[in-house]
């Protein structure tokens, strides 16, 4: 099974979970909606955050539904199933149990919400209803349940595909793959789901009633698990048209700003962006795939290392982020400082609890996704 494995999707893991932080703390700065807000609000730092936001979870699904085809190979559906429970049901009611509610706390009392400490708050307060007008909440763990529930109902289909190899569908499929404009036909259905659901389900993450996140996101999921079935024919021709997919993601996120900024929301608007929006994010997709088989499918120790410690970072990460803010969000700090704080902050405190506490105590390693300590 290593000679299977891609150092270039580890990489790539890595990188945007990495990325993840610096959009979290981004998110202090700029004028969307978030947990705490900065006294310090910039409008400009809003366009570098949109072009991560179309792109960075599109390609973690993708990425996951790659990792997915490589889990299935040694183990049968029971199995797989069980190992997903443990990989991301335990973090996940850990993480809502002691990791998320220290969050909510500071948002409660930045907001004038609760007065006290934290010994007052939990557990007594920390589990009174659910969020926003409660407590209890999964907060930027939402991507575990979602992820748990597209592997456990694709099984059926994943078994099908890897017991049968031969099928007419991967036949189709390689033709559309090894050609540069015919692979775009994976946004025909994200199109429909951005053009036609979207409009009527917001964005909650809650997964109950979430169904425009559902679709999009269990697509891509399936469309990585599909893309790496086909092996080198999808690696080639990403790697042989990266700097085709590189120029039309810039041309198409280009097209996507002037609509958003000129135009006046409209049917006709929606329907072109929702097209754009789709094509934009599939092609940087694509190019991400195609520099990172060029320069990055490679192994080397600082890569196993951070492909282990990225899981408990990704945990950990928007908590440390946010008390670090909030002692930070009224002093009259510069964007750079504050910026430079958050983020030296949240990635070491993060490596200091991974390296001296989660990789290194057994019973805690469960808790933050890793398996039994193999070194």
């Amino acid at each position: 099974m290593n000679k299977m494995r891609r150092f270039d999707l580890d990489w790539l893991r890595v990188l945007v979970f990495a990325l993840l932080i610096f959009y979290h703390v981004g998110m202090f700065f700029v004028p969307w909606g978030w947990h705490i807000k900065n006294n310090t609000i910039y409008e400009w730092l809003t366009i570098p955050m949109w072009f991560l936001n179309q792109w960075r979870l599109p390609i973690l699904f993708v990425i996951s539904g790659m990792g997915t085809f490589y889990a299935l190979q040694k183990r049968n559906a029971r199995q797989f199933a069980w190992e997903r429970l443990k990989r991301l049901l335990i973090p996940l009611a850990f993480g809502m149990l002691v990791i998320v509610p220290p969050q909510i706390y500071i948002e409660r009392i930045a907001k004038g919400q609760f007065n006290g400490n934290y010994i007052n708050y939990w557990p007594s307060e920390a589990f009174q209803g659910v969020y926003p007008e409660g407590n209890l909440s999964w907060h930027h763990l939402w991507f575990l349940p979602y992820l748990l529930l597209f592997s456990l109902v694709l099984i059926p289909l994943f078994l099908y595909l890897r017991n049968h190899p031969q099928n007419k569908f991967k036949s189709w499929l390689i033709k559309q793959v090894q050609n540069p404009l015919k692979i775009f036909v994976f946004i025909v259905p994200l199109y429909l789901v951005e053009a036609l659901v979207e409009p009527f389900f917001p964005v909650t993450h809650a997964l109950i009633g979430d169904w425009f996140t559902i679709c999009n996101y269990i697509l891509l999921f399936l469309f990585g698990f599909l893309l790496i079935t086909v092996k080198d024919t999808f690696w080639q021709t990403v790697e042989n048209y990266r700097k085709g997919f590189l120029t039309a993601g810039i041309l198409l996120f280009s097209i996507m700003f002037f609509i958003v900024n000129v135009y006046e929301d409209s049917t006709l608007r929606h329907f072109t962006e929702a097209f754009i929006k789709v094509a934009n994010l599939w092609s940087w997709i694509l190019a991400l795939f195609g520099y990172a088989a060029k320069y990055l499918n490679r192994k080397s120790n600082f890569l196993s290392y951070c492909n282990q410690a990225v899981y408990p970072f990704y945990i950990l990460h928007q908590t440390i982020t946010i008390i670090i803010a909030y002692y930070l969000m009224n002093l009259d700090l510069s964007l750079f400082v504050k910026g430079a704080i958050l983020t030296i902050g949240t990635f070491g405190i993060s490596w200091l609890l991974y390296e001296f506490l989660i990789r290194r105590i057994k019973f805690i390693r469960p808790l933050f996704g890793l398996k039994k300590r193999t070194y």
